[in-house]
């Protein structure tokens, strides 16, 4: 079976590709931990493959020979534009990158959805309409989980798609939706991904939800990565724990593979060690 790759190369190879088809993951951390980078990284690099061969080359090096690259790479945020995004990826990657990827990555900015209910100013969010057209576009938003979902159904069959970041929804839960909804969407949407055959990576940040939350939206994905920071005397570092992956955690296991010491460098996020269990 063919994988697509996460765009980290030590573990798509250890994967042996990477994340089968079909398959939600949960990219949850602290803040600054590395999951944002590394979902951020994942778009990246999987656009990077036929924006730039000779950067993807550089940065990533030889694709694993079971990894094929999705035909499409999608990124989808619920409080910023394109240009915010390619200004932030900037903070990690080399520029040369985010200008050739985020040339083949479609964003899609669902604030206007997002904030619609919200006492935020419109052009805050929607900047400043030029017609009257643009006024009425405006007044016609879907709430968000209904634009979140006709996108997905749009877009996801066999495609990467980065959802940045379901602490949002979270956060923006009022009268009109409760905490089931949000496992329920998680669960949809892995109902959904097995049939779509592409890769969702959803950000979680750890900080913003209980111990109990994060277990329920890890049994509603198919894997999480988890993503901390640890002490070591008077210096931190960042670390990656494969909390669970369907079908692919057991091969981890059998080589005593479960956690990933990382960086963040010009190419993103990276594997700097791999720790074995003893």
């Amino acid at each position: 079976m063919e994988r697509l790759p996460l765009g980290v190369a030590r573990i798509d190879s250890i994967l042996r590709g990477g994340a089968p088809p079909g398959s939600t993951l949960l990219a949850a951390g602290e803040s600054g931990a590395g999951g944002r980078e590394f979902a951020q990284t994942a778009a990246a690099m999987n656009a990077l493959y036929d924006a730039d061969p000779d950067l993807f080359d550089l940065y990533y090096g030889d694709l694993p020979a079971e990894s094929a690259v999705p035909p499409e790479v999608h990124y989808v945020s619920f409080t910023a534009d394109s240009d915010e995004l390619a200004r932030e990826m900037e903070h990690t990657m080399d520029d040369d990158i985010v200008e050739a990827a985020t040339e083949e990555i479609r964003f899609r900015d669902l604030s206007p959805e997002y904030f619609q209910l919200s006492p935020i100013p419109r052009e805050w969010y929607m900047g400043e309409a030029q017609t009257i057209e643009d006024l009425g576009k405006a007044e016609a938003t879907d709430d968000v989980l209904g634009a979140l979902g006709d996108y997905l159904n749009e877009h996801a069959a066999g495609n990467l798609v980065v959802i940045d970041s379901i602490s949002d929804l979270i956060g923006a839960m009022g009268d009109d939706m409760e905490w089931s909804d949000i496992t329920t969407l998680i669960r949809g949407l892995t109902k959904a991904s097995h049939t779509w055959d592409g890769l969702i990576i959803m950000i979680v940040n750890r900080d913003a939800i209980t111990g109990t939350e994060f277990g329920q939206l890890m049994d509603a994905a198919e894997g999480t990565f988890e993503f901390t920071w640890e002490s070591g005397g008077s210096q931190r570092a960042r670390t990656m724990v494969v909390r669970q992956f369907r079908g692919v955690l057991s091969q981890l296991e059998a080589e005593n593979i479960v956690r990933f010491e990382t960086e963040i460098h010009e190419g993103g996020f990276d594997v700097s060690d791999v720790r074995k269990i003893r």
